[in-house]
């Protein structure tokens, strides 16, 4: 296998909205930077078909008091939206940069004002205070990636970097595969931003034919959380899901999108809070309850249908101009193509599976607990919005951190590059075995059956068991006939590492509390209120330990 060596000061991982903006923000500091995309730069991550809403703080509509719209953030629903145990400092960090990035972004091309008002709407209750800014995204890959290489960053397309490389306590670099060539690439970096989106292919899709089905695409594993995990770095809350809703077997959510009601077969509304369609707040009743739509489902109750039959013209033009930037082009060619008109048919939604919820644990300066290692977007802090803002904050004092370390430290790394070269070449060396389909199907049914809606010890302690006899299966027999294949494998092991945290954080949290539901611990533990489960690699083994973050 050949192998290749790149230099840089910063390089990010992942070319999605945090990667972007970490390299634009680290290249405006003088740094040089690579942005290493293992799909393509243009199509890959959850923005890369648009997005409509960016959660923000602006004084001059909200008023100056910055304590009065964290307290808004902070209820309920909203929390879902941040990093699990986003500490205060963290959350007052994004929100007061938020306002700047939306100028940023207007000033580049992206228009973050509707007819020529900032305009907000949806994810808020009636009567609250309104915090995400309405937004035309759908050009907002195509206009940062010009102005990240405008900038002198380079994009790296189709290697999937799948480790980090240590030195001593630091982060020096990281190793990848080049997706298309049967190369080896080594980043020898001085600072490493993670930005490689959500975490998808751990549970079973509420379509088994298809491996994922949240709003991403095959490639979104959680892989940053796996390696920044590997490298000693702290995870918080692995063991919390998280559902959401949206069509009926289809892979975006947009739920604030809609403007519509949701009702049950004899059109009576499911929630309290809308009873006609509401531009400016929508239903919010599945973001009190995200399995609520599946309860209905399940008790025969259902279906659940997305009304918007009783919305103006004026209302749906605005619907149909605000879908068009979120992301749901495929969705509108669907119902067109079917004769479907919202206007006359109501739309029916479900609850998708279970994302785990797990972050890598950052503070207010994008660092992770491991020196020269960042992280920014739906690994740290979910949405566009803080992928936006937290990864110009990374980007910066990834670049800042740079200037003072030394080029050379990845030769400190040769063991670990050797090792990593020998795993590639044994998985693809194999001419029989389990190929990555079988691994993850089997992966995606444990962790339904073990760590799904429902928990316990007793289901916790056999399904990480189970789990840990795969993986030693899976590590000695697994193939890949081809880089495709490889790449999918890496993803794999990578669902298997997180899986193992899952399993970890689930025992460690003794109590029920949102969606983690503990049959032999039913009662939420005030004792627990305001920590988290921080989970760290230890002696090669996963560490837990409930403190606040």
């Amino acid at each position: 296998m050949k192998e290749k060596r790149i230099q840089t000061d910063v390089l990010c991982v992942g070319a999605g909205i945090a990667g972007l903006m970490a390299g634009i923000s680290a290249a405006e500091k003088g740094a040089r930077v690579i942005l290493a995309e293992k799909g393509h730069a243009l199509h890959s991550g959850r923005g890369r078909g648009g997005n409509d809403h960016f959660w923000c703080y602006i004084p001059e509509i909200h008023g100056p008091d910055l304590d009065l719209f964290m307290r808004e953030c902070l209820k309920g629903p909203k929390l879902k939206t941040m990093q699990s145990g986003t500490a205060s400092r963290v959350l007052r960090a994004f929100l007061e940069k938020s306002f700047d990035i939306v100028k940023l972004w207007d000033d580049w091309g992206i228009p973050m004002k509707y007819q020529g008002r900032w305009e907000f709407a949806g994810h808020s209750f009636p009567g609250d205070v309104l915090t995400h800014l309405k937004y035309a995204g759908r050009d907002q890959k195509k206009i940062m990636i010009q102005k990240a290489l405008d900038l002198g960053a380079e994009i790296v397309n189709r290697v999937m970097i799948f480790d980090l490389l240590r030195a001593g306590d630091s982060v020096v670099g990281a190793i990848g595969i080049d997706t298309r060539e049967d190369s080896l690439v080594v980043f020898e970096a001085k600072a490493v931003v993670l930005g490689t989106g959500c975490l998808d292919r751990l549970y079973p899709p509420p379509t088994p034919a298809w491996m994922p089905s949240i709003p991403g695409n095959l490639t979104l594993t959680g892989d940053g959380r796996a390696m920044a995990y590997r490298a000693g770095a702290d995870i918080v809350g692995p063991e919390m899901p998280k559902r959401h809703v949206g069509p009926r077997y289809f892979s975006r959510f947009g739920q604030a999108t809609w403007i519509g009601v949701l009702r049950d077969p004899q059109d009576k509304p499911i929630g309290p809070y809308v009873t006609r369609p509401h531009r400016v707040y929508g239903d919010m009743t599945p973001e009190v309850k995200g399995v609520y739509l599946e309860e209905f489902l399940k008790t025969g109750k259902g279906p659940v249908y997305m009304d918007c039959r009783s919305i103006s013209e004026e209302d749906y033009a605005y619907m149909m101009h605000w879908m068009w930037h979120e992301g749901n082009a495929p969705l509108l060619d669907h119902m067109k193509e079917e004769g479907i008109d919202f206007r006359k048919h109501p739309i029916e939604f479900q609850t998708y599976h279970i994302i785990p919820e797990g972050k890598i644990w950052i503070n207010e300066k994008g660092e992770t607990s491991v020196p020269g290692l960042y992280s920014a977007g739906d690994e740290s802090m979910g949405g566009i919005s803080c992928a936006a803002t937290f990864g110009w904050i990374a980007g910066d004092n990834a670049a800042g951190y740079a200037r003072n370390i030394p080029s050379g430290g990845v030769e400190a790394a040769g063991l670990q590059i050797s090792e990593k070269r020998n795993r590639i070449e044994a998985i693809e060396s194999r001419k029989e075995g389990p190929d990555w389909r079988e691994v993850n199907i089997a992966l995606q049914q444990l962790m339904q059956d073990y760590a799904g809606v429902v928990r316990s010890e007793t289901l916790l302690t056999a399904g990480l068991e189970y789990l840990k006899r795969m993986r030693k299966k899976v590590d000695q027999s697994m193939i890949a006939r081809n880089r495709w294949e490889l790449t999918r494998c890496l993803e794999t092991l990578n669902l298997l590492d997180l899986g193992e945290l899952v399993f970890s954080g689930a025992s460690a949290r003794k109590e029920t509390r949102g969606l983690h539901i503990r049959s032999d611990y039913p009662l939420t533990d005030p004792v627990m209120d305001g920590k988290e489960i921080f989970v760290k690699k230890v002696n090669g083994k996963p560490l837990t330990e409930a403190k606040k973050a």
